[in-house]
């Protein structure tokens, strides 16, 4: 018999970090730097443990579904706070509790110095919080509420840095940019609300079938399509598909902690988790998931070009994650929402691993985060260098490692799909094999192993000469020649740790998640008309199996392609790159412009919205709105004008208005009846 699951255990599962996060933010100046990492891990880590309970019951077959709290009755429109606990919502509980605890940990050496620590740490332990709410969700009013929260307390991360421009310049455009999705989201929302009449995942999901019936008012359109391609735009913001990608990498402007928690495992799977949570709608519309598939695409494989030509590590990971970002959301376009959030689990702990591993580095080398000024970092930070490879290993998908399993496992479903957009996608995933194997192994080739560099940097950076050279922007001190070193154990165990499931974590839950029952009641797919989840189920004989078998396919080869033009390009001949880089100059400057879209959205989209919110102001403020009002006060200022002359101020005036009203007023009462009389 399946165990049951107490509202106060789920409860307690946001709250934890909620506390935490107000301890830290409105008594920090009491309990200081210590009481604040404390009561912050300490809430993380009670959410974590009671998280894993909950999987524990989950995967005994316990379910949860139930009203918390009722806020407010609209007729017939429930508002209410609500956790819906399956296999798809424990597993994200467990992702982010775990992925923000290792993040807490490591914060204590690497903002070890800085003055905002106690802020940094409330931010953190409050966007916990936030996601929590997402994720445990049952309605669509507690939905909207995460998905806000998580991007407010991402804006303050990302600008954690507020006197620093591009600090501010990046949390503005993250800001801005997900206001765009997040209208097509709430877009979504309200169209279900208002057809099906609820805001109940399980009410509006059993009224599916009826809103698939459904035209949109006023044209020929599908209203679950249309549905559907608004939610996904509040994806596409959220979880950075193209073309709302543009304000990620800029994000990387933010402290690495916040790169590892909310850029690659919690805040940026938003978007793939919701869309997985409404597979029962998407299923109704081939035309969505056909865009959905479209969008996944471009963004894999054109997002991995852009990793090629980066120097800042931060920013190859950044643009590492938009390209794994884009497979999961083919992964959605195919239909096999289990695989899309599996690669979502795995990718979680082997990106923050990857983000965290690039801080360590950072640290390392004295905040110095140009690839170009590294090399030979292997001896001198071993447990960084070994963390990073196993990180890099499980990114590209060689096999027995973590992201194998769940990478490989979309290129599968890739065969299977009958969608028009289809065999784009296919060639955008395995073309995205090689070139993630390359940008990937370039940055662990240039900072880990070769030349030394880092003794006269080749490209000092703008701080080694326009600041003081012994102060950078985490307050530290320091000399920038100073040999490299390994970081405190307060960084390197959260690297320890996140390795472990990184190598492994896919070996042992591919089964269950993916052909077992674990995701069964989470996830609706309509196996007719959308085949590839079944011929996964087919094709699989095993973790091991499938990985021995992994070694004598094509994406293994392309990988293994990837690897080693990365290792002859970098370590063996590096005149090839510079010399592709002088014959491919308009190719390479195309990739630094990052297609133009910055600049297309700053001097166009932004013209235009400038010249319609002037259009507006002159228009609608000024000779609509500022003109009535005026007008208004002129009239009144006209009339009393002319009742002004009738205030003159003398008695015999007034007295003589008064008999004149006075037989007026006679005549008008007097009047019928002396009519009366001539008759």
């Amino acid at each position: 018999m399946a165990s049951t699951i107490s509202q106060g255990l789920l409860l307690t599962i946001p709250l934890a970090p909620l506390a935490g996060a107000l301890i830290a933010g409105l008594a920090g100046n009491w309990v200081g730097r210590r009481g604040a990492h404390f009561f912050t891990i300490l809430g993380v880590l009670v959410a974590f443990i009671c998280s894993a309970l909950v999987l524990a019951k989950v995967g005994g077959g316990a379910r949860y579904n139930a009203t918390v709290y009722e806020w407010m009755v609209l007729g017939k429109l429930v508002m209410e706070v609500g956790f819906l606990i399956d296999g798809l919502s424990a597993m994200m509980m467990c992702v982010v509790t775990f992925v923000s605890l290792m993040v807490h940990i490591y914060t204590i050496g690497y903002m070890k110095d800085d003055p905002g620590y106690q802020r940094f740490f409330a931010y953190i332990s409050l966007f916990t919080f936030s996601m929590l709410m997402l994720v445990m969700s049952n309605n669509f009013l507690q939905l909207f509420f995460g998905w806000e929260a998580v991007g407010l307390v991402s804006y303050l991360l990302i600008g954690f840095w507020f006197k620093k421009p591009t600090a501010i310049f990046a949390n503005m455009k993250a800001f801005l940019v997900n206001r765009v999705g997040d209208f097509g989201f709430i877009l979504g929302i309200a169209l279900i609300a208002a057809y099906a009449g609820t805001l109940n995942y399980g009410e509006a999901f059993a009224k599916a079938p009826e809103l698939a019936k459904l035209t949109f008012p006023g044209t020929d359109w599908m209203l679950i399509t249309v549905a559907c391609i608004c939610l996904f735009i509040g994806a596409m913001g959220k979880s950075a598909q193209f073309p709302l990608h543009v304000w990620l990498p800029d994000s990387m402007e933010g402290p690495t902690p916040i790169s590892a928690l909310i850029h690659a495992a919690t805040m940026v799977t938003a978007g793939i988790f919701m869309v997985a949570r409404m597979s029962p709608l998407f299923e109704l519309s081939d035309t969505a998931l056909n865009f959905v598939l479209v969008i996944g695409a471009i963004t894999a494989l054109f997002m991995g070009f852009l990793g090629i030509i980066q120097n800042d590590i931060k920013r190859v990971v950044a643009y590492s994650t938009l390209s794994q970002l884009g497979y999961m959301t083919v992964a959605l376009g195919l239909s096999v929402y289990g695989v899309a959030v599996f690669h979502l689990m795995t990718h979680a702990f082997f990106k923050a691993l990857l983000f965290l591993a690039a801080g360590s580095v950072i640290i390392g080398m004295h905040h110095d985060q140009d690839i170009r000024n590294m090399g030979g970092l292997r001896k001198y930070m071993p447990i960084t260098w070994i963390t990073a490879l196993l990180g890099s290993l499980a990114l590209i998908g060689t096999p027995l490692f973590a992201g194998f399993y769940s990478k490989d496992s979309i290129l599968i479903a890739s065969h299977h799909s009958t969608l028009p957009g289809a065999g784009f996608a296919m060639f955008a995933v395995y073309a995205g094999v090689f070139v993630t194997a390359f940008y990937s192994f370039r940055m662990y080739f240039l900072v880990f192993h070769g030349e030394e560099r880092f003794r006269h940097k080749p490209f000092p950076a703008e701080d080694d000469h326009a600041h003081d050279p012994g102060k950078d922007s985490h307050g530290d001190h320091h000399h920038h020649d100073a040999t490299p070193h390994e970081s405190p154990w307060v960084v390197t165990a959260p690297l320890l740790l996140l390795a472990l499931p990184s190598v492994v974590i896919g070996f042992i839950t591919i089964q269950p998640m993916l052909f077992g029952d674990f995701l069964k009641d989470a996830i609706h797919i309509d196996a007719a008309k959308h085949p590839a989840m079944a011929e996964l189920t087919a094709d699989f004989h095993g973790a091991a199996a499938m990985a021995l078998h992994g070694l004598m396919t094509l994406p293994f080869w392309l990988a293994a392609a990837g690897v080693a033009t990365a290792w002859l390009f970098y370590l063996k001949m590096p005149a090839i790159p510079a010399a592709l880089d002088r014959n491919l100059k308009p190719l390479r400057v195309l990739l630094e412009n990052k297609y133009y879209l910055d600049w297309f959205n700053e001097n166009v989209l932004s013209a235009g919205a400038r010249a319609l919110g002037r259009g507006l102001w002159k228009g609608g403020d000024v000779a609509v709105i500022d003109g009535a009002i005026n007008g208004s006060a002129r009239a009144m200022v006209s009339l009393s004008g002319v009742l002004r002359l009738l205030q003159t101020g003398h008695l015999y005036w007034y007295a003589l208005v008064m008999l004149l009203g006075l037989f007026s007023l006679l005549t008008w009462q007097l009047w019928p009846f002396f009519s009366s009389l001539t008759r």
